[in-house]
């Protein structure tokens, strides 16, 4: 579907984890002389887990595209998975839909789990599986099959619980949200239950820790994980406070300079880059539609022998989609837009893709500080 899926370098050090884990459980369940045969399904529900993961970010990811916001990667780490949205949800409803559909992806699961395990090996196997209960050599799929269901389960759980950044806090956003039909303050109140919840499980660690279990020190390093991203959610929504009512079209540049589709790349380099000293340039057509982004690099590539054999539409980037943005968003969507960070500015656009203006991340940082008292 065109989302890159990849791994954070500390995935690695979790799968690791979960297979040792799982193969020392897995072990007491086989009995003696099934150190191999622990092993090797101990790595195939590690697999299976992380399978299950990228496919309740997917849930998100769709739905995400279905309310007309773009995805750009789904990435495996530590703590989970995280699809990247390029831009927040602009009303309750698409918040809620969009919070839900991993969840609702994760029940699927386990749902699909516990009856393929009961159609295979019957209720006393599958039950055994399911309970984790060790008996004399159980079938191998039904442990796994078992322990897939439970661990879904339990991510499930975790994942309703109503507190930012969880999926569960999205959906409690999504209604004070509705209810209240102020955004910001519906992030503040999740957001606190958030890092209360990280409280309460940080707690829980450092008591299993005392008890003799490092498993405590996993809880804690996710407490501290949550109560980050709920800071963070809050920081975000002071940010989006100050921007609220404002438009692109408000901070533009309401008189853009860009290069014509057939203007040569020597004029473009005479005429525009050494004049402006810019990095990069709009190419539009007759009408003023916006066709792509012709940066320094692309002209440098071309032998300075050649460039008055090529135009500028010959060699510009033609998909220039992430670094457009309609002129009547609101300013906010820009705060994550890919342009600001890869070109330092984005093109504002009208409802016909005309360019009407340029917006530079010194724009919209302007906007971000506060008034003075």
């Amino acid at each position: 579907m065109g989302i890159r899926i990849g791994v954070d370098p500390s995935w690695f050090f979790v799968l690791f984890l979960y297979i040792w884990i799982l193969s020392s459980g897995y072990k007491d369940a086989f009995g003696p002389g099934q150190d191999n045969k622990a092993f090797i399904l101990a790595t195939l529900s590690a697999f299976l887990f992380f399978f299950s993961v990228v496919l309740h970010e997917l849930g998100h990811a769709v739905v995400a595209r279905r309310n007309g916001i773009a995805i750009t990667s789904i990435s495996l780490w530590m703590f989970g998975g995280m699809a990247d949205l390029r831009s927040d949800p602009r009303t309750p409803g698409a918040e809620f839909r969009i919070a839900a559909a991993g969840p609702a992806v994760t029940l699927v699961v386990v749902a699909v789990s516990i009856a393929t395990g009961f159609a295979i090996y019957g209720g006393t196997e599958f039950g055994d599986g399911l309970a984790l209960q060790a008996k004399s050599n159980p079938p191998g799929g039904a442990v796994v099959l078992g322990w897939f269901a439970n661990v879904n389960a339990f991510v499930l759980i975790v994942n309703l619980l109503p507190a930012l950044p969880l999926d569960g806090g999205r959906i409690l956003r999504a209604l004070v949200w509705w209810r209240t039909g102020d955004r910001n303050r519906a992030t503040r109140a999740a957001a606190r239950l958030g890092r209360g919840f990280a409280f309460v499980l940080a707690a829980l660690g450092v008591y299993i820790v005392v008890r003799g279990s490092l498993l405590g020190l996993w809880l804690v390093a996710i407490a501290w994980f949550i109560n980050g991203a709920a800071r963070a959610a809050e920081a975000q929504s002071a940010l989006t406070s100050r921007l609220e009512g404002v438009r692109v079209a408000d901070v533009m540049d309401a008189d853009p300079v860009a290069i014509a589709a057939a203007t040569k790349l020597d004029r473009a380099e005479d005429e525009f880059f050494l004049r402006y000293g810019y990095p990069w340039f709009p190419v539009i057509d007759q009408p003023g539609h916006v066709l792509g982004v012709l940066t320094r690099g692309k002209v440098d590539q071309v032998p300075a022998g050649l460039r008055n054999e090529y135009s500028a539409d010959q060699v510009m980037i033609s998909d220039p989609g992430s670094f457009k943005v309609d002129q009547e968003a609101p300013l906010e969507s820009l705060l994550h837009a890919d342009g600001l960070a890869q070109l330092g500015a984005v093109m504002a656009v009208d409802g016909e893709g005309v360019l009407r203006g340029i917006v530079t991340a010194d724009q919209v940082r302007r906007a971000l500080r506060p008034e003075p008292a």
